[in-house]
């Protein structure tokens, strides 16, 4: 019975700890939303909503989730590894007419990506949808990570940094 209560005190802080981790690192800093991607989708979103996402700027941290003005606090984080399969599987529709998404389409050649889901509470970023553009990332390569809204699948690209000025050395 002390085995038992042990191995399920063990598995309570296991699932605590999942659910509650930050942000990982590798995606800290600020992005830019650079292009939408050629997907066959069904969107809520038309041209206009779309265009105006572009070049806004994400930006994700320890302490915080970003798009444009609206920010999460101390965001909790869920990744897990994703095959090109399981997407398709998981963003497709079964029908002939439904939406068709696959890696190709979006930009990733690997067999599988690493996913990053943040938790927030509901935004009204048009009134059709309640995500944050970002709220879900799939990382394509060190400075890539592409994202969908209500749909319809976009890249974004790390921000450059601004190089700090070398200080000359005085004579």
């Amino acid at each position: 019975m002390k085995t038992l209560l042990s191995l399920a005190v063990g598995f309570i802080c296991l699932v605590v700890t999942a659910q509650t981790q930050t942000i990982p690192k590798e995606i800290w800093g600020k992005w830019v939303v650079t292009r939408e991607l050629p997907a066959r989708t069904i969107s809520c979103w038309g041209e206009k909503e779309a265009k105006a996402l572009l070049g806004t700027e994400i930006e994700y941290s320890r302490e915080l989730f970003r798009w444009k003005n609206i920010v999460t606090n101390h965001p909790v984080a869920k990744t897990e590894i994703v095959t090109a399969a399981q997407f398709h599987d998981d963003n497709s529709g079964h029908g002939r007419d439904s939406s068709q998404v696959t890696f190709a389409e979006i930009g990733i050649t690997a067999k599988e990506a690493r996913q990053i889901w943040i938790q927030h509470p509901p935004a009204n970023i048009t009134g059709a949808t309640i995500e944050i553009p970002g709220d879900s990332v799939l990382i394509k390569d060190k400075d890539s990570v592409v994202f969908s809204v209500c749909g319809l699948y976009f890249e974004a690209e790390r921000a450059n940094v601004p190089s700090q000025p070398v200080s000359k050395p005085v004579k």
